[in-house]
């Protein structure tokens, strides 16, 4: 039975989710007759690695981790997920299952679409293709640039990075998040964390206590990341900022006299 959201929580519409948003009127107007709402819980499992997915899933207000995990059971995180985009890329590249896993890392709100759903409004005429051809390649961008920075970054830079990642993706306030599931997200000990996160709350950049993180000075913060976060950053932002401009110049008066 699928989960319902009780009514004083749902959200006003789906185009809270960026990739929705900018679909063009008619788009959108029958995407959501297909759409459902669903609450997306702290530690939720959406998938995992081998089982085929039934559903992609829009967060609007949570946050969903991708993690890669090993034969001996240590894990890392490859990418986030937040209103920006969509769980569940594989499917629109021609896979029904993917070695990763995707858990809710922010609880909130968030929206699923049937697997057949998604891929008859993909393979049809729309602007839906693009849209999220062009989001994947910002995947492609963060998951890549995550693995660099793996190998390259020291804790503090990638423990910096990732808070202002899951603030920029989470609504604004307290993250719900312990230092075991941030340990968990980077692959490092939690002790390393807990030192990271020492230095960062005695500067002032975020506050800590048990099982919550708020960022205090994001512009603080941000000069102990790596240019990781940036790179990713921006190429989300040019992949998309693109698209929605041609989508207004499509619409336009102008564009339909010419």
């Amino acid at each position: 039975m699928p989960l319902r959201i009780p009514s004083a929580q749902m959200p006003p519409s789906p185009n809270q989710n960026h990739l929705i948003a900018a679909l063009p009127a008619d788009e959108f107007e029958a995407l959501c007759s297909a759409l459902e709402p669903v609450p997306l819980l702290l530690g939720q499992m959406l998938y995992e690695p081998g089982v085929p997915l039934r559903h992609v899933v829009f967060p609007t207000t949570a946050v969903v981790s991708l993690h890669h995990m090993m034969a001996s059971g240590a894990s890392a995180e490859t990418c986030s997920v937040g209103r920006e985009g969509m769980v569940g890329v594989a499917l629109i590249l021609g896979g029904v299952t993917t070695p990763s896993s995707a858990v809710v890392q922010t609880g909130g709100l968030g929206y699923r679409l049937a697997r057949s759903t998604l891929l008859q409004a993909f393979e049809g005429p729309g602007q839906l293709r693009r849209l999220l051809l062009r989001y994947t390649q910002a995947l492609m961008t963060q998951i890549a640039q995550t693995a660099v920075c793996y190998r390259h970054h020291s804790i503090e830079q990638q423990l910096s990075r990732w808070l202002l990642s899951a603030s920029d993706r989470a609504p604004p306030g307290e993250l719900a998040m312990t230092q075991e599931m941030v340990a968990s997200m980077l692959g490092v000990r939690r002790e390393s964390v807990t030192l990271a996160a020492g230095q960062f709350q005695d500067a002032g950049y975020i506050r800590y206590r048990r099982g919550h993180i708020t960022v205090l000075d994001p512009a603080g913060l941000k000069q102990c990341a790596c240019e990781c976060y940036d790179v990713v950053r921006a190429e989300l932002e040019r992949l998309l900022t693109e698209t929605l401009l041609r989508q207004n110049e499509t619409e336009s008066p102008s564009a339909v006299a010419d």
